[in-house]
């Protein structure tokens, strides 16, 4: 076996890619024939659940700096910890949920539900926290702002540390959650429209041309 027979244009794996490619041209050309308000959750609805995940990581850093009295270098603290998160949680949501529905990757309403509840609630709510963490740690040890422990008991004293900011930012996680949920859920939404419209489309090589 000399495996021309998956490398040539007429290969299993070449028809799959057209097909696919196809697929998803149809998709976006039903997509662009959507109302506005269609149009604008699939395109931009991600931007609020990461602009969410920007607030949470701004919160979390505020808290952080309070507890370790951090007083300095106010503004180098709060642009990654709002750059950061949202940048990850638009691209986590774009892989994960967004792309993959709207390639027809993903038919599932249950699993893409999921998947942006989980989004939502790790990416969204704890990562922020979880970054602020470290990026505090290393000002309040520049600058002095707080004793800090030895190595023995430093495990002990970040996790009472982070104990409380993590008790206030429940809420944020919770709300993440919801807001992840909601968002996938009016996504698989949307895409079924689009699955409806092709299916009733009489001449579906109009779409294609």
């Amino acid at each position: 076996m000399t495996g021309g027979e998956f490398l040539g244009p007429d290969s299993p794996q070449q028809r799959l890619y057209l097909e696919r490619f196809k697929r998803m041209e149809v998709i976006q050309k039903i997509l662009n024939e959507l109302p506005k308000a269609d149009q604008n959750l699939c395109n931009h609805g991600s931007y609020f659940l990461a602009a969410n995940s920007s607030l949470c990581g701004l919160a979390a850093n505020n808290f952080f700096r309070s507890i370790l009295h951090v007083r300095r270098a106010f503004f180098v603290s709060a642009l990654p910890m709002a750059v950061i998160p949202f940048l990850s949680t638009a691209a986590v949501y774009e892989v994960f949920v967004r792309e993959p529905l709207f390639s027809g990757d993903l038919n599932c309403e249950v699993c893409a539900v999921v998947r942006g509840g989980l989004i939502g609630a790790v990416v969204g709510g704890l990562y922020p926290v979880l970054l602020a963490l470290p990026m505090n740690a290393s000002l309040a040890a520049r600058y002095s702002s707080s004793p800090l422990p030895g190595k023995e008991n430093l495990l002990r004293f970040w996790l009472t540390t982070a104990q409380p900011v993590f008790r206030k930012m429940s809420l944020g996680v919770l709300i993440q959650v919801v807001t992840g949920l909601y968002l996938a859920a009016k996504h698989h939404g949307v895409y079924i429209k689009i699955l409806q419209q092709m299916n009733t489309s009489r001449d579906p090589e109009e779409l294609e041309a």
